[in-house]
């Protein structure tokens, strides 16, 4: 079984597609762990009035206040059941009918951490497309360098959503960082207990700061802060 976690903020406009879904991935067995990260925009009264008793959430976290994706995911931490671990954002960027194919790799291949890379056998047309924005095209590639440099890895997309774990390696890795920062966090924790990190090729449909977009330029910068402290300080 894979257990899902979606952290959620203000996602009014997509989170009932997202749900929807997931919930239609009827050839996977999940577990869907949802945390509501101080939403005040309506994603709330969703999650409340069309999903709180749904038999297929199996979990709804509700944060009083706004803490960052990294709590949110702390917080579900300890309701994970399933063999295996995926983070979902709630934006509609990845597609989740790409969970399928990570969570048959790793299985079949009995893998500790699989990645879906955006970028992965991708050409540059596609990254350009996919990422709306050079500054983001060049950020991700000089966060996931610095990260490889960092970790002794060989990863071409550190920074992305779809991370899948066995249950007991995420279940005993401490989680500190709070916001967008458990990224970099995670990845060098299993890089420091010699976790070796595969990827896989996934789809990408990156939105616009218009469209809600919430990673900044600060949070490249808090990432490389933390990709030190995990590797040197903590």
């Amino acid at each position: 079984m894979l257990s899902i976690i979606v952290p959620v903020y203000n996602e009014k406009k997509y989170i009932k597609f997202l749900l929807k879904k997931l919930i239609d991935l009827k050839e996977l067995k999940k577990q869907i762990i949802i945390v509501d990260d101080g939403s005040y925009d309506g994603t709330t009264d969703i999650l409340k009035n069309k999903f709180i008793k749904s038999k297929f959430i199996n979990k709804i976290i509700f944060h009083k206040k706004n803490i960052g994706k990294g709590a949110a995911i702390k917080s579900a931490q300890k309701y994970v059941k399933g063999d295996y671990v995926a983070i979902q954002d709630a934006d509609l960027e990845y597609n989740p009918k790409d969970l399928i194919k990570i969570y048959k790799y790793i299985k079949e291949n009995k893998f500790d951490v699989v990645y879906g890379s955006r970028v992965l056998n991708k050409d540059k047309f596609q990254n350009t497309k996919n990422f709306t924005h050079f500054i983001r095209i060049w950020g991700n590639i000089f966060l996931t360098k610095f990260s490889n440099f960092i970790n002794n890895q060989n990863l071409t997309d550190a920074h992305t959503c779809y991370k899948v774990f066995k249950k007991d390696i995420f279940k005993n890795i401490k989680l500190e960082e709070k916001g967008f920062a458990f990224c970099p966090e995670i990845t060098t924790k299993l890089s420091k207990l010699k976790y070796k990190i595969y990827e896989i090729s996934i789809s990408y449909n990156g939105r616009a700061y218009k469209d809600g977009k919430k990673i900044t330029s600060i949070d490249g910068l808090i990432a490389i802060y933390s990709l030190v402290r995990y590797r040197f300080l903590g």
